[in-house]
């Protein structure tokens, strides 16, 4: 086992995601250990020891992050977010877990720890929800969503920190599965507060039955996973259709200037989360475009430059262009590409820079011609 501890006999555990790791099979990503004794002990005996954590008790030592065990090792673990991740090796070799872990592992079950794990940590709701999407064969117990319910009948989801449910999202957006995301806070009616827009998608025609057959939700979840492999991707395929939770019930199931909308809540959504600028950006935009996109073919040598050029700008060429064949059904990246390739080439004589608003104009201009010529 892997534990750096020279501690003065200090009994130090393994625990978590790294033992669930190694008893699957797989390479753990990361380490976290756990020791028998309160924080002044352990910072005593270990003088190179400093305490990093604010809220929570956690130890920097030679590299590795040690917290302190929440009582005895047994209750410890039945204080975890789930079983399978309540397991903890010391460093003889002798392995402690809950009572449900190893069946749990062999099952492929996501189940809470104890009765209360969520209502002791509301933010586990989110982790649950992403372990679904890291771990697609997974199956999640009925408890796990009895749990979610009752949190979201509280008013505990609301208190946490964006960055705690952005941090989790992240992980989903990466993950093979990420449309569980989506399915399992759905299931357990958690989409709200930090999710609000969504809250509705499964009671939402996701469009006209000869372009959609099924809900916004059924189509959002499609689509992430259309494109799964990448965060940024899979998170402009959730946003594409945000605008579609907003329009009139008299419209449904058409969706006219949905993509309007969507860029506004798209980037609000991003801003809640405390995501990163590039998402905001990107999933406003992949809202705002994607309808106009997904007719390339029909459009005009000006609306394709002005297209072509607003995303190529945004340094979003290869994410929204997978989403909107995702969504169109269509192959239309070699000729995006051929005509992204023609007006970049376009330059402006010497005579013709440096103008301001006149030489945007007329290398607009230029590039136009240049798609027309082909």
């Amino acid at each position: 086992m892997c534990n750096p501890n020279r501690s003065g006999q200090i009994r130090t555990y393994l625990v978590g995601g790294a033992v669930r790791d190694w008893l699957l099979g797989r390479i753990p990503r990361e380490y976290d250990f756990s020791f028998a004794v309160d924080t002044p002990t352990f910072l005593q005996r270990n003088p190179s020891a400093r305490k990093v954590g604010k809220s929570v008790s956690v130890i920097l030592l030679e590299g590795q992050e040690y917290t302190p065990l929440a009582g005895s090792v047994e209750a410890d673990l039945r204080r975890r977010d789930l079983t399978i991740n309540a397991l903890a090796l010391e460093s003889n070799g002798v392995l402690h877990s809950h009572p449900d872990a190893l069946a749990d592992l062999a099952a492929g079950v996501l189940r809470p720890a104890s009765p209360t794990s969520f209502c002791d940590d509301p933010a586990r709701v989110f982790r649950l929800a992403r372990f679904a999407c890291e771990w697609p064969a997974f199956t999640v117990h009925p408890e796990g969503i009895a749990q979610m319910r009752a949190v979201a009948a509280s008013s505990l989801l609301a208190s946490l920190p964006a960055e705690r449910i952005g941090r989790e999202l992240h992980k989903a957006l990466a993950a093979p599965k990420p449309s569980r995301w989506l399915a399992v806070l759905a299931e357990g009616g958690c989409l709200a507060p930090w999710l609000c827009p969504l809250e509705k998608a499964a009671d939402i025609p996701a469009g006209p039955v000869a372009y959609h057959s099924g809900s916004v939700l059924a189509h959002l979840m499609e689509m992430m996973d259309a494109v799964a492999g990448d965060p940024l991707r899979v998170w402009m395929a959730l946003c594409h259709d945000l605008g579609k939770m907003d329009s009139p019930a008299a419209m449904l199931p058409h969706h006219y200037g949905h993509e309007l909308r969507g860029a506004v809540i798209a980037e609000q959504l991003a801003l809640r989360l405390g995501l990163p600028t590039r998402y905001r950006t990107a999933g406003a935009l992949t809202s705002l475009l994607h309808m106009k996109a997904g007719i390339y073919a029909t459009l005009r040598p000006g609306t394709r430059c002005d297209l072509l050029t607003q995303v190529h700008g945004a340094g979003l060429d290869e994410p929204f262009w997978a989403v909107v064949e995702a969504d169109s059904g269509l192959s239309l990246r070699a000729s995006v590409q051929r005509d992204l390739d023609r007006i970049l080439s376009v330059r402006l004589p010497p005579l013709g820079q440096n103008r301001g608003k006149d030489s945007g104009l007329r290398l607009r201009l230029l590039r136009c011609k240049a798609l027309s010529a082909g």
